[in-house]
């Protein structure tokens, strides 16, 4: 009996001495504002214990006891924060407030690895300050590079999504619909799936955020920079204090240097001038106000002397010159203005009261006259020999108002949004167009009787109308039960994971007075973190999207005695397109740098379709809903450090486009078998003061047919589009550490070489008639290769 009793009192030592060696730590990791952290990391390296926060911020460690037990709790943009436990015993509570990197968030990586639960992808702006550009909109250009997004012009930043058209792409800057690089903090975009937040539109969502600036540990706080090149200049200013944020940005911009490399020979003189201002001023935690104003004024003057072009095969090589007389004088005149007030009603709810005023003026006006010579030049057999004249008054007045009111409401698993919007309408259009062509002396068409022209078109239309829209919208956080893994290391540590779910849903209403219709798209998407791998992420989405009709969509045409009058329609309908989308992002690492893979396959049912031919970037509707159809592919992005320390991506993308028009199935008019963008970046062997960046282009040919015909006759396709830009830049100085005595924080001086090779791209087509009424399509080329030098001065 004394030997077990002996025996007893050992084992309940035993147990007692490894229960006071062991202790639960539990917690709760938080931002700077009191909102939870999720996905921290909580780790024991010493003992090989790891674990990350829930979306509640909360965790839970089971740890052995020690005189001094390190703890270390980090995540990706925010300081990693160590907190030594003395001899901790039982269970310890400990409460930790993680603070934002400032210098982490400007680096390149943070935007890249930045895992949302949402179709919206995050679009690094660093690769703006290195990105060779001939628009001057880099923004835009970055998103011209993304899978599923198409561009056949770098003279515009105009741009397709999965075979939509320019019109179908919402644009919103701090949450209003209509913006200036340098002021840009984040840009998020989407090619389907997008949330109701993001309006009536059927193919994409651009979504730009203007940064703020708030002095740390300062009064004040400035910066700012000058930019010039030969195809323009820009400057930016920012002003920070505790409660004011001030951003100013100017922008010229000229393509006349530019524009010397067509084959079209004369005098270019194109200018955009535009100044933008983003105010935000916080009195207290309670209140902010924040204004947007935006003033730009683009003018086109352009008179043509002559142009001489080479084009067939190489056993049937034409001829095409021409000798002209007239000019062109356009005017595109905007001013945009947004207020808006912001009261939080507690820490996680906010209600904005948003008003907004829009107007432009538009002003298209042309007389040229052109004698033309078309020889086939082995034989110098004259096919053609004749002269056209095009006239142009093209007028248009636009004023938009709107008043937005909108609530969010936040909290551990919920960010609730919800708004109401009122715009009010008011467009007058006076517009007279006509074309005629003489072949060998006889006006074309030739009827022997009468003399008609090519084509004429009038136009005198006035529309005032209301619109009302609202969405209600919700994304839901969860997780499933926890599991413990094996990390497989030297140490055996453990981790707990769960399978992380992210739903969004929600619904979007609007009603246009003008055609008396009522449209109602409901919304999901759902993003899937599976617990046996964190690197992966599974999305899946599908909405309803209508697309309403602006001015644009109602214009229809009828044809009396030769003359084209284009009318309103008050019985369109709303476009329709059925989002269908699967998707996967995986990050990886390889030789020891961050990467990731991005795939989708979407199906788009298209129904409603009101058609439209493609001419340059001009899109003419037909005005009435005459059409469906579909849109299908899939887009592969692997984005990631190439080269150590820089970012690059390479996206393909394959698609499949038909429309059922008059009984005839063809191809949309944005219809791209294939694209192919890569934006390379690097540095010079040992050194970072030169820097290279470079972009790739190639693209399938878009369906084509002779103007003023039908749509169901594009039987032709273009040629594919090809391009090569590289820039080089030299880092002439690097002030980062902001040394007193030197004024600027750094300075660039870049050389671009735009369309490197030279290859001459087909922007559209003139169209040569005979006497016999045979026509012959005369291409018409972008931009040759071109030498662009800039500098950037950066305070």
């Amino acid at each position: 009996m004394r030997q077990k009793i002996i025996c007893t009192l050992i084992g309940l030592a035993c147990v007692l001495g490894v229960s006071a060696q062991s202790f639960t730590l539990v917690g709760r990791v938080t931002d700077e504002k009191m909102n939870p952290v999720e996905l921290a990391s909580v780790a024991c390296v010493e003992q090989g214990r790891a674990t990350l926060t829930s979306l509640k911020g909360e965790y839970r460690l089971e740890l052995q006891s020690a005189d001094s037990v390190v703890i270390r709790f980090s995540m990706l943009g925010y300081r990693t924060k160590v907190r030594v436990l003395r001899k901790p015993r039982g269970k310890q509570t400990l409460q930790v407030v993680l603070y934002e990197d400032s210098k982490e968030l400007q680096e390149v990586n943070v935007t890249a690895q930045k895992r949302g639960g949402t179709q919206t992808q995050n679009i690094d702006t660093e690769a703006l300050k290195g990105l060779p550009s001939v628009t001057g909109n880099g923004v835009e250009e970055l998103v011209q590079m993304q899978a599923g997004v198409s561009t056949h012009s770098e003279l515009s930043s105009q741009y397709n999504v999965r075979g939509g058209a320019f019109d179908e792409n919402s644009v919103y800057i701090n949450n209003v619909e209509v913006f200036n690089p340098d002021m840009v903090e984040r840009i998020g975009f989407s090619t389907g799936g997008f949330e109701a937040r993001y309006g009536d539109k059927m193919s994409s969502a651009l979504d730009i955020t203007y940064k703020k600036l708030r002095p740390v540990g300062k009064k004040t706080v400035a910066e700012g920079n000058i930019s010039l090149s030969l195809l323009g200049a820009s400057g930016y200013v920012g002003l920070g204090t505790k409660k004011l944020s001030w951003l100013n940005g100017l922008r010229y911009k000229t393509n006349s240097y530019l524009l010397g490399t067509l084959e079209t020979k004369g005098e270019y003189k194109p200018s955009f001038l535009d100044y933008q201002t983003y105010l935000s001023y916080e009195p207290n935690t309670k209140w902010r106000i924040d204004f947007i104003g935006n003033i730009s004024d683009n003018i086109y003057n352009f008179e043509p002397h002559d142009r001489e072009t080479t084009f067939g095969t190489q056993e049937d090589v034409k001829s095409f010159r021409v000798y002209f007389d007239g000019k062109e004088k356009d005017l595109f005149r905007t001013f945009f203005g947004t207020f808006g007030v912001t009261h939080n009603l507690s820490a996680n709810t906010s209600l904005s009261l948003i008003g907004s005023a829009f107007h432009t003026r538009e002003q298209e006006k042309y007389d040229i006259q052109g004698q033309y010579w078309l020889t086939q030049t082995e034989t110098s057999e004259n096919l053609g020999v004749g002269t056209y004249f095009q006239h142009a008054r093209n007028y248009l007045k636009a004023n938009v108002q709107s008043l937005k009111l909108m609530g969010r409401h936040h909290n551990d698993h919920h960010d609730w949004e919800a708004a109401v919007t009122y715009k009010r309408e008011r467009i007058e259009e006076n517009s007279v167009e006509y074309e005629m062509r003489d072949s060998a002396g006889y006006s074309i068409p030739h009827t022997g009787r009468d003399l008609q022209m090519v084509y004429t078109m009038r136009a005198k239309n006035r529309i005032e109308a209301n619109r009302i829209e609202a969405y209600v919208q919700d994304t839901w956080r969860f997780s499933g039960r926890p599991k413990i893994y094996n990390l497989g290391d030297s140490l055996n540590t453990t981790e707990e994971r769960r399978t992380r779910y992210t739903l969004n849903y929600g619904v979007r209403m609007s009603h246009w007075n003008f055609t008396r219709e009522t449209i109602v798209s409901p919304r999901v998407a759902l993003a899937v973190t599976p617990s046996w791998n964190q690197n992966l992420m599974m999305r899946f989405a599908t909405g309803l999207y209508y697309q309403a009709p602006f001015y644009k969509e109602l214009r229809d045409t009828t044809t009396v005695s030769g003359i084209t009058y284009a009318r309103l329609n008050e019985k369109a309908r709303s476009q329709r397109s059925i989002h269908f989308i699967g998707g996967l992002d995986y990050h990886f690492k390889m030789n020891e740098r961050n990467f990731k893979f991005t795939g989708e396959i979407y199906y788009k049912m298209l129904g409603n379709l009101i058609p439209y031919s493609v001419n340059n970037v001009k899109v003419v509707y037909y005005g009435d809903n005459e059409s469906s159809g579909h849109a299908a592919g899939i887009d592969l992005k692997l984005f990631g450090e190439f080269v150590p320390g820089t970012d690059s991506w390479l996206s393909f993308s394959f698609m499949n486009t038909r429309m059922k028009l008059n009984g005839k199935i063809i191809p949309l008019p944005t219809d791209q078998k294939y694209a192919v963008n890569l934006f390379f970046t690097d540095y010079f062997p040992g050194t970072t003061r030169w820097k290279m960046s470079l972009k790739l282009a190639y693209a399938d040919g878009l369906p084509f047919s002779t103007p003023h015909r039908e749509l169901e006759t594009n039987s032709f396709r273009a040629p594919a589009y090809k391009r090569v830009d590289i820039g080089m830049a030299y880092r002439l100085i690097n002030n980062e550490q902001r040394d007193k005595k030197m004024p600027f924080k750094n300075i660039w001086l870049s050389l671009d070489g735009l369309n490197l090779l030279g290859i001459n791209n087909v922007n559209s087509y003139y169209w040569i008639t005979d006497v016999t009424n045979h026509q012959y399509a005369v291409p018409n080329y972008l931009t040759g290769r071109q030498i662009n030098f800039r500098m950037q001065f950066e305070f």
